[in-house]
């Protein structure tokens, strides 16, 4: 039995069986480990409905058996989608892989309902496991790129949460630091404090790091950024909770702040801001009598 034979023959068997396709593979995902994740059974009908009848399209389509999962549209589409939800569901990469596999054995029940004979089994059992390693492969894939961007997201949602922008006073923004300002900090402090300065029209913003254990080159090139940063959006910086030990270790490490307004707390940080904030003195004004 030739390839193309055995390509009609899955093809009619996933035509013809379609239904029992699906509702053999629920079951057989049912049975895996991978339902701790809370995959409820209509959910998973409802994602086996939508791939066997993407894997009827692609084997109709005429493109090459190793190529159908990745240049067909509807197919790739269909497990990528799965892959993904599984992702965000919380199920383990070996598992997500494994119930995409588990569609051979549904399909090689299907097609052993139409024929008995061995040579045609083989042939059909050599395509739709080189039809569906390939899903896998992309299951796979697809798995490990949707929980890395899971991972990246939380990460940037904890780092917002833990570097918040507060108004302290009227055009006063304050940052309060906690632990060491990393690359990725930076990024996250910078984008949210100019976005700020611009969302409350701020003049003033006060960066505390009273929280920052330690203060080394690459902390202090940081704070400079973010400072810089601050001045191009037209608004003063000041950096407060510089410690005795702080100031001691950059001094010692010959790092330059002094273009930088600093205070040894955040109270005397928010009274200068407040100076800035209220402008020069109103003259009084004078009133002439003859």
């Amino acid at each position: 039995m030739n390839e193309e034979a055995a390509r009609k023959a899955v093809a009619g068997a996933v035509r013809g069986r379609a239904e029992a396709i699906a509702d053999r593979w629920v079951q057989l995902q049912m049975q895996q480990a991978a339902l701790d994740t809370g995959v409820s059974e209509s959910e998973l009908r409802e994602e086996a409905d939508t791939l066997v009848a993407a894997l009827l399209t692609g084997l109709d389509s005429g493109l090459p058996v190793d190529h159908i999962v990745d240049a067909h549209a509807e197919l790739n589409r269909a497990v990528t989608e799965f892959s993904l939800r599984r992702a965000r569901q919380g199920a383990s990469p070996t598992h997500t892989s494994l119930a995409v596999l588990a569609l051979k054995e549904a399909l090689l029940q299907a097609v052993q309902q139409d024929t008995q004979e061995g040579n045609e089994l083989f042939a059909a059992a050599l395509l739709i496991n080189r039809l569906l390693d390939v899903a896998g492969a992309l299951s796979f894939e697809t798995y490990v790129e949707g929980r890395e961007e899971i991972i990246r997201r939380q990460s940037r949602q904890l780092l917002e949460v833990s570097t918040p922008v507060v108004r302290l006073w009227h055009r006063v923004l304050g940052v309060p630091l906690i632990r060491t300002l990393d690359t990725g900090r930076t990024q996250v402090v910078m984008e949210n404090l100019l976005q700020a300065i611009q969302d409350q029209e701020a003049t003033v913003a006060i960066i505390d790091i009273t929280g920052v254990p330690t203060v080394d080159t690459a902390v202090a090139q940081h704070l400079m950024q973010t400072v810089n940063a601050v001045r191009l959006m037209g608004a003063d910086c000041i950096i407060s909770g510089i410690r005795p030990p702080i100031a001691q270790t950059i001094v010692q490490l010959g790092i330059d702040l002094s273009t930088i307004m600093t205070r040894a707390t955040l109270s005397d940080a928010l009274t200068e801001a407040i100076k800035l904030t209220a402008g020069p003195p109103v003259q009084p004004h004078t009133v002439t009598t003859r």
